[in-house]
Protein backbone atom coordinates (compact mmCIF):
# COMPACT_ATOMS: atom_id res chain seq x y z
CA UNK A 1 0.00 0.00 0.00
CA UNK A 2 1.42 3.84 -0.98
CA UNK A 3 1.96 6.36 1.59
CA UNK A 4 -1.20 8.41 2.92
CA UNK A 5 -1.33 12.30 3.43
CA UNK A 6 -0.87 11.87 7.06
CA UNK A 7 2.23 9.91 6.88
CA UNK A 8 4.09 11.68 4.21
CA UNK A 9 3.11 14.97 5.89
CA UNK A 10 4.72 13.42 8.98
CA UNK A 11 7.40 12.11 7.35
CA UNK A 12 8.11 15.37 5.81
CA UNK A 13 8.31 17.00 9.65
CA UNK A 14 10.08 14.00 10.87
CA UNK A 15 12.79 14.35 7.90
CA UNK A 16 13.54 18.16 8.11
CA UNK A 17 13.74 17.76 12.26
CA UNK A 18 16.51 15.00 11.84
CA UNK A 19 18.38 17.28 9.75
CA UNK A 20 19.19 19.75 12.06
CA UNK A 21 18.95 17.44 15.06
CA UNK A 22 15.95 18.88 16.73
CA UNK A 23 12.69 17.27 17.84
CA UNK A 24 9.32 18.51 16.74
CA UNK A 25 8.08 20.01 19.98
CA UNK A 26 11.35 22.81 19.07
CA UNK A 27 9.29 24.20 16.72
CA UNK A 28 7.04 27.26 17.59
CA UNK A 29 4.79 27.40 14.13
CA UNK A 30 4.07 26.32 10.89
CA UNK A 31 2.52 26.43 7.55
CA UNK A 32 1.56 23.59 5.18
CA UNK A 33 -0.29 23.65 1.74
CA UNK A 34 -1.50 21.55 -0.97
CA UNK A 35 -2.92 21.93 -4.04
CA UNK A 36 -5.49 19.24 -4.99
CA UNK A 37 -6.09 17.60 -1.85
CA UNK A 38 -8.98 18.50 -1.48
CA UNK A 39 -10.05 16.81 -4.78
CA UNK A 40 -7.84 14.12 -5.52
CA UNK A 41 -7.65 12.52 -1.54
CA UNK A 42 -10.62 14.40 0.28
CA UNK A 43 -9.12 15.61 3.05
CA UNK A 44 -8.98 19.13 4.58
CA UNK A 45 -7.72 20.81 7.36
CA UNK A 46 -4.41 20.03 6.88
CA UNK A 47 -3.16 22.08 10.04
CA UNK A 48 -4.90 19.33 11.89
CA UNK A 49 -3.23 17.08 9.90
CA UNK A 50 0.23 18.47 10.86
CA UNK A 51 -0.64 18.87 14.63
CA UNK A 52 -0.79 14.86 14.80
CA UNK A 53 2.96 14.64 14.77
CA UNK A 54 4.27 14.89 18.31
CA UNK A 55 5.32 17.98 19.78
CA UNK A 56 3.32 20.20 17.42
CA UNK A 57 0.04 19.51 18.98
CA UNK A 58 -1.25 23.11 20.33
CA UNK A 59 0.75 25.36 18.31
CA UNK A 60 -0.36 27.96 15.88
CA UNK A 61 -0.64 26.06 12.45
CA UNK A 62 -1.97 26.92 9.24
CA UNK A 63 -2.62 25.64 5.86
CA UNK A 64 -1.78 28.30 2.59
CA UNK A 65 -3.05 27.79 -1.48
CA UNK A 66 -1.87 29.91 -3.63
CA UNK A 67 -2.26 27.23 -6.79
CA UNK A 68 1.28 25.81 -8.04
CA UNK A 69 3.43 28.97 -5.73
CA UNK A 70 1.76 27.13 -2.71
CA UNK A 71 5.06 26.03 -1.19
CA UNK A 72 6.64 29.50 -1.78
CA UNK A 73 4.05 30.72 -0.01
CA UNK A 74 3.57 28.75 3.15
CA UNK A 75 7.73 29.72 3.22
CA UNK A 76 6.36 33.34 3.06
CA UNK A 77 3.88 32.61 5.64
CA UNK A 78 6.25 31.08 8.41
CA UNK A 79 8.76 34.02 7.60
CA UNK A 80 5.81 36.56 8.61
CA UNK A 81 4.76 34.63 11.42
CA UNK A 82 8.33 34.74 12.87
CA UNK A 83 8.72 38.68 12.25
CA UNK A 84 5.18 39.10 14.04
CA UNK A 85 6.56 37.26 17.35
CA UNK A 86 4.60 34.26 17.11
CA UNK A 87 7.59 32.26 17.72
CA UNK A 88 11.47 32.04 16.97
CA UNK A 89 11.41 28.83 14.74
CA UNK A 90 9.00 27.59 12.10
CA UNK A 91 8.29 24.68 9.43
CA UNK A 92 6.74 24.92 6.11
CA UNK A 93 5.68 21.75 4.58
CA UNK A 94 4.05 21.13 1.18
CA UNK A 95 2.90 18.00 -0.21
CA UNK A 96 1.14 16.72 -3.25
CA UNK A 97 -0.26 13.27 -3.88
CA UNK A 98 -2.06 12.74 -7.13
CA UNK A 99 -1.32 8.37 -7.63
CA UNK A 100 -3.54 6.28 -6.01
CA UNK A 101 -1.96 3.39 -3.64
CA UNK A 102 -0.88 1.07 -6.45
CA UNK A 103 0.60 4.35 -7.90
CA UNK A 104 -1.57 4.76 -10.47
CA UNK A 105 -3.14 8.46 -11.50
CA UNK A 106 -6.32 9.48 -13.36
CA UNK A 107 -5.11 11.97 -16.19
CA UNK A 108 -8.30 13.54 -16.96
CA UNK A 109 -8.93 14.23 -13.03
CA UNK A 110 -5.96 15.49 -12.26
CA UNK A 111 -6.63 17.64 -15.65
CA UNK A 112 -9.99 18.80 -14.60
CA UNK A 113 -8.67 19.75 -10.69
CA UNK A 114 -5.62 21.43 -11.98
CA UNK A 115 -8.05 23.77 -14.49
CA UNK A 116 -9.96 25.06 -11.14
CA UNK A 117 -6.53 27.24 -10.81
CA UNK A 118 -7.44 28.96 -14.08
CA UNK A 119 -10.13 32.24 -15.25
CA UNK A 120 -13.45 29.82 -15.63
CA UNK A 121 -13.78 31.34 -19.36
CA UNK A 122 -10.53 30.48 -20.20
CA UNK A 123 -11.51 26.73 -19.62
CA UNK A 124 -13.98 26.21 -22.23
CA UNK A 125 -12.82 23.93 -24.55
CA UNK A 126 -9.63 23.08 -23.45
CA UNK A 127 -9.71 18.87 -22.27
CA UNK A 128 -5.94 20.03 -20.34
CA UNK A 129 -6.12 23.55 -19.13
CA UNK A 130 -2.94 24.52 -18.31
CA UNK A 131 -0.89 22.66 -21.00
CA UNK A 132 -2.95 24.48 -23.82
CA UNK A 133 -2.56 27.64 -21.71
CA UNK A 134 0.92 27.43 -21.88
CA UNK A 135 1.39 25.85 -25.15
CA UNK A 136 -0.17 28.95 -26.01
CA UNK A 137 2.33 31.24 -24.05
CA UNK A 138 4.95 29.15 -26.14
CA UNK A 139 3.49 29.93 -29.42
CA UNK A 140 3.37 33.55 -27.99
CA UNK A 141 7.14 33.65 -26.97
CA UNK A 142 8.18 31.97 -30.08
CA UNK A 143 6.21 34.54 -32.66
CA UNK A 144 7.21 37.32 -30.85
CA UNK A 145 10.85 36.63 -30.19
CA UNK A 146 11.94 34.37 -33.20
CA UNK A 147 12.73 31.99 -30.83
CA UNK A 148 12.33 27.82 -31.81
CA UNK A 149 11.18 24.62 -30.89
CA UNK A 150 14.91 23.21 -30.82
CA UNK A 151 15.93 26.04 -28.78
CA UNK A 152 12.82 25.75 -26.08
CA UNK A 153 13.69 21.88 -26.04
CA UNK A 154 17.45 22.05 -25.61
CA UNK A 155 16.32 23.27 -21.61
CA UNK A 156 14.63 20.11 -21.41
CA UNK A 157 17.52 18.17 -22.13
CA UNK A 158 20.03 19.77 -20.03
CA UNK A 159 17.60 19.42 -17.22
CA UNK A 160 17.02 15.40 -18.07
CA UNK A 161 21.07 15.73 -17.84
CA UNK A 162 20.78 17.28 -14.53
CA UNK A 163 17.93 14.76 -13.23
CA UNK A 164 20.50 11.71 -13.84
CA UNK A 165 22.67 13.05 -10.82
CA UNK A 166 19.61 14.00 -8.75
CA UNK A 167 18.71 10.55 -6.56
CA UNK A 168 14.92 12.06 -5.68
CA UNK A 169 13.99 13.06 -9.29
CA UNK A 170 11.57 11.36 -10.89
CA UNK A 171 13.33 11.02 -13.98
CA UNK A 172 16.78 10.24 -12.90
CA UNK A 173 16.85 6.91 -14.80
CA UNK A 174 15.64 8.87 -18.32
CA UNK A 175 17.87 10.69 -20.80
CA UNK A 176 16.83 12.18 -23.87
CA UNK A 177 18.91 13.89 -26.75
CA UNK A 178 17.97 17.08 -28.72
CA UNK A 179 16.53 14.73 -31.38
CA UNK A 180 14.18 12.38 -29.19
CA UNK A 181 12.98 15.78 -27.38
CA UNK A 182 11.80 17.12 -30.71
CA UNK A 183 11.01 13.61 -33.04
CA UNK A 184 7.04 12.89 -32.25
CA UNK A 185 7.21 9.44 -31.81
CA UNK A 186 7.35 6.92 -28.34
CA UNK A 187 6.33 9.09 -25.36
CA UNK A 188 6.66 12.15 -27.29
CA UNK A 189 3.64 14.40 -28.79
CA UNK A 190 2.31 17.36 -29.56
CA UNK A 191 0.14 18.07 -26.84
CA UNK A 192 -2.75 20.21 -28.35
CA UNK A 193 -3.34 20.03 -31.64
CA UNK A 194 -1.91 23.06 -34.03
CA UNK A 195 0.25 24.71 -30.88
CA UNK A 196 4.13 23.93 -30.79
CA UNK A 197 4.21 22.42 -26.89
CA UNK A 198 5.24 18.94 -26.55
CA UNK A 199 5.51 15.90 -24.23
CA UNK A 200 9.09 16.86 -23.06
CA UNK A 201 8.55 20.33 -22.87
CA UNK A 202 5.94 19.15 -19.84
CA UNK A 203 6.98 18.82 -16.15
CA UNK A 204 5.53 15.94 -14.42
CA UNK A 205 2.72 14.38 -12.55
CA UNK A 206 4.42 14.38 -9.27
CA UNK A 207 3.94 12.65 -5.73
CA UNK A 208 6.21 14.33 -3.12
CA UNK A 209 6.68 16.44 -0.03
CA UNK A 210 9.00 19.00 1.63
CA UNK A 211 9.93 20.59 4.48
CA UNK A 212 11.75 23.94 5.50
CA UNK A 213 12.92 24.45 9.53
CA UNK A 214 13.01 28.24 9.84
CA UNK A 215 14.20 30.06 12.77
CA UNK A 216 15.40 33.67 13.59
CA UNK A 217 19.08 34.34 15.01
CA UNK A 218 17.35 33.40 18.80
CA UNK A 219 15.70 30.27 17.45
CA UNK A 220 19.01 29.45 15.98
CA UNK A 221 20.80 29.41 19.59
CA UNK A 222 17.62 27.60 20.66
CA UNK A 223 17.41 24.62 18.69
CA UNK A 224 21.56 24.65 18.53
CA UNK A 225 22.37 25.60 15.38
CA UNK A 226 25.22 27.41 14.33
CA UNK A 227 24.84 30.16 11.57
CA UNK A 228 27.67 29.17 9.80
CA UNK A 229 25.52 25.50 9.00
CA UNK A 230 22.50 27.38 7.64
CA UNK A 231 21.33 29.50 4.52
CA UNK A 232 19.86 33.17 5.11
CA UNK A 233 16.57 34.25 3.02
CA UNK A 234 18.21 37.53 2.57
CA UNK A 235 15.06 39.14 0.37
CA UNK A 236 11.81 37.71 -0.65
CA UNK A 237 9.11 38.96 -2.86
CA UNK A 238 5.32 37.97 -3.58
CA UNK A 239 2.70 39.54 -5.93
CA UNK A 240 -0.39 38.29 -7.79
CA UNK A 241 -1.71 39.39 -11.45
CA UNK A 242 -4.90 39.11 -12.83
CA UNK A 243 -5.77 35.53 -12.95
CA UNK A 244 -7.51 36.00 -16.10
CA UNK A 245 -4.31 35.66 -19.32
CA UNK A 246 -6.04 37.48 -21.74
CA UNK A 247 -5.36 40.98 -21.63
CA UNK A 248 -2.38 40.88 -19.96
CA UNK A 249 1.43 40.80 -20.84
CA UNK A 250 2.29 37.38 -19.82
CA UNK A 251 6.03 37.86 -21.88
CA UNK A 252 6.69 39.86 -19.39
CA UNK A 253 4.91 39.07 -16.43
CA UNK A 254 4.58 42.24 -14.20
CA UNK A 255 4.04 40.86 -11.02
CA UNK A 256 6.57 38.35 -11.11
CA UNK A 257 9.21 40.57 -12.01
CA UNK A 258 7.97 42.72 -9.68
CA UNK A 259 8.08 40.31 -6.79
CA UNK A 260 12.05 39.32 -8.11
CA UNK A 261 12.66 43.16 -8.03
CA UNK A 262 11.62 43.23 -4.08
CA UNK A 263 13.66 40.38 -3.47
CA UNK A 264 16.75 41.55 -4.98
CA UNK A 265 16.03 44.97 -3.45
CA UNK A 266 15.35 43.36 0.42
CA UNK A 267 18.74 41.23 -0.35
CA UNK A 268 20.68 44.64 -1.30
CA UNK A 269 21.55 42.55 -4.35
CA UNK A 270 22.21 42.68 -8.06
CA UNK A 271 20.92 39.81 -10.45
CA UNK A 272 24.72 39.58 -11.44
CA UNK A 273 25.61 38.75 -8.17
CA UNK A 274 23.54 34.97 -8.53
CA UNK A 275 25.37 32.02 -9.62
CA UNK A 276 22.70 29.62 -8.66
CA UNK A 277 18.84 29.52 -9.34
CA UNK A 278 15.95 27.27 -8.91
CA UNK A 279 13.05 28.72 -11.74
CA UNK A 280 9.75 27.49 -12.20
CA UNK A 281 9.87 25.29 -15.32
CA UNK A 282 6.23 23.82 -15.12
CA UNK A 283 7.05 24.10 -19.22
CA UNK A 284 9.93 24.81 -20.93
CA UNK A 285 8.85 28.17 -22.40
CA UNK A 286 8.39 28.82 -18.31
CA UNK A 287 12.37 27.89 -17.70
CA UNK A 288 13.11 30.58 -20.61
CA UNK A 289 10.94 33.34 -19.09
CA UNK A 290 12.30 32.53 -15.88
CA UNK A 291 15.45 32.87 -16.27
CA UNK A 292 14.76 36.53 -18.00
CA UNK A 293 12.85 37.41 -14.70
CA UNK A 294 15.50 36.35 -12.77
CA UNK A 295 17.86 38.58 -14.45
CA UNK A 296 19.97 36.56 -16.17
CA UNK A 297 19.20 37.41 -19.86
CA UNK A 298 17.13 39.91 -21.54
CA UNK A 299 13.36 39.42 -22.88
CA UNK A 300 13.05 36.62 -25.45
CA UNK A 301 16.96 35.80 -24.81
CA UNK A 302 15.90 33.34 -21.93
CA UNK A 303 16.13 30.18 -24.08
CA UNK A 304 19.12 31.16 -25.96
CA UNK A 305 21.12 31.64 -21.90
CA UNK A 306 20.53 28.10 -22.20
CA UNK A 307 21.49 26.48 -25.54
CA UNK A 308 24.94 28.67 -25.03
CA UNK A 309 25.52 26.18 -21.71
CA UNK A 310 25.54 29.59 -19.67
CA UNK A 311 22.56 27.49 -17.54
CA UNK A 312 24.35 24.34 -16.90
CA UNK A 313 25.86 23.58 -13.28
CA UNK A 314 29.14 24.49 -14.12
CA UNK A 315 27.70 27.70 -16.68
CA UNK A 316 27.75 31.13 -15.92
CA UNK A 317 24.73 30.36 -13.59
CA UNK A 318 23.20 26.75 -12.56
CA UNK A 319 19.88 27.22 -13.27
CA UNK A 320 17.53 23.97 -12.35
CA UNK A 321 20.85 21.78 -11.73
CA UNK A 322 17.90 19.55 -9.42
CA UNK A 323 16.50 18.30 -12.87
CA UNK A 324 13.81 21.19 -12.79
CA UNK A 325 9.99 20.38 -12.86
CA UNK A 326 10.46 18.93 -15.90
CA UNK A 327 12.70 16.27 -14.81
CA UNK A 328 13.00 16.27 -11.27
CA UNK A 329 9.44 16.32 -11.12
CA UNK A 330 6.41 18.80 -9.84
CA UNK A 331 4.49 18.10 -6.93
CA UNK A 332 2.83 20.80 -6.76
CA UNK A 333 2.41 21.92 -3.09
CA UNK A 334 6.20 20.98 -2.46
CA UNK A 335 7.49 22.44 -5.51
CA UNK A 336 8.67 25.95 -4.10
CA UNK A 337 9.75 24.11 -0.56
CA UNK A 338 11.67 21.97 -2.65
CA UNK A 339 13.18 24.80 -4.72
CA UNK A 340 14.77 26.99 -1.59
CA UNK A 341 15.74 23.96 -0.30
CA UNK A 342 18.02 22.77 -3.24
CA UNK A 343 19.18 25.80 -3.68
CA UNK A 344 19.67 25.99 0.23
CA UNK A 345 21.82 22.79 -0.58
CA UNK A 346 24.06 24.55 -3.68
CA UNK A 347 24.99 27.44 -1.27
CA UNK A 348 25.91 24.96 1.38
CA UNK A 349 28.26 22.92 -1.06
CA UNK A 350 25.86 19.71 -0.40
CA UNK A 351 24.84 19.26 -3.85
CA UNK A 352 25.89 16.05 -6.03
CA UNK A 353 29.57 16.56 -7.22
CA UNK A 354 28.22 16.10 -10.66
CA UNK A 355 25.70 19.09 -10.15
CA UNK A 356 27.22 21.44 -7.64
CA UNK A 357 27.62 25.21 -8.71
CA UNK A 358 31.62 26.14 -8.31
CA UNK A 359 31.92 28.66 -5.46
CA UNK A 360 28.51 29.09 -5.18
CA UNK A 361 27.37 32.92 -4.13
CA UNK A 362 23.93 33.89 -4.03
CA UNK A 363 20.90 32.18 -5.65
CA UNK A 364 17.84 33.39 -6.41
CA UNK A 365 14.23 31.52 -6.64
CA UNK A 366 11.04 31.75 -8.46
CA UNK A 367 8.02 30.20 -8.14
CA UNK A 368 4.23 30.49 -9.70
CA UNK A 369 1.02 29.59 -9.35
CA UNK A 370 -1.87 29.76 -12.42
CA UNK A 371 -1.19 31.20 -15.84
CA UNK A 372 2.10 33.01 -14.01
CA UNK A 373 0.10 35.12 -11.93
CA UNK A 374 1.11 34.17 -8.27
CA UNK A 375 4.68 34.50 -7.88
CA UNK A 376 6.88 34.35 -4.98
CA UNK A 377 10.35 34.90 -5.18
CA UNK A 378 13.64 34.75 -2.45
CA UNK A 379 17.29 35.97 -2.92
CA UNK A 380 19.45 33.69 -0.36
CA UNK A 381 22.59 33.48 0.81
CA UNK A 382 24.91 31.81 3.18
CA UNK A 383 24.58 32.21 6.82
Amino acid sequence: MGITVPEMIDAAIQGACREIGAPPSALDTGSIGAVCNFALNHQGLLAGLMAMTPGLEGKPIEAVENACATGGQAILSVIHKLQVGVGETGIAVGFEKMRDAEGKMDGKLIGEVLGYFSYPGEREGKVFVFPHLFAEVMQAYMEAYGVTEAELAAIAVQEYANAKFNSCAQMSKVQITLEQALKIEGPNRYVVEGLPLKTYDCSQISDGYAALILATEEGLAKIGVPKAECVEIAGWGQATDPLRKQGRDVLRPAGAYRAMNTAYATAGARPADVNVAEVHDCFTVMGALGTEVIGKAEPGQGARYWVEGKAAPHGECGINTSGGLIAKGHPIGATGIAMVGWAAQQLLEKAPVELQVKNPQLAATFNIGGPICASVCTVLRRG
